[in-house]
């Protein structure tokens, strides 16, 4: 492997962790918004 395919592979595994821990977090919490919009009363 090349110096260019280790620093991208590398780079490519440290973006990694923080990408997957963010997208979590925004998936809970939209699917959140959505069950409290779902429950909340609809008469003004």
């Amino acid at each position: 492997m090349s110096t260019l395919e280790s620093v991208i592979w590398h780079v490519l595994g440290y973006a990694a962790m923080p990408v997957i821990i963010l997208s979590g977090f925004v998936g809970v919490a939209a699917v959140s918004l959505w069950l409290l919009s779902l429950s909340k009363d609809k008469q003004q």
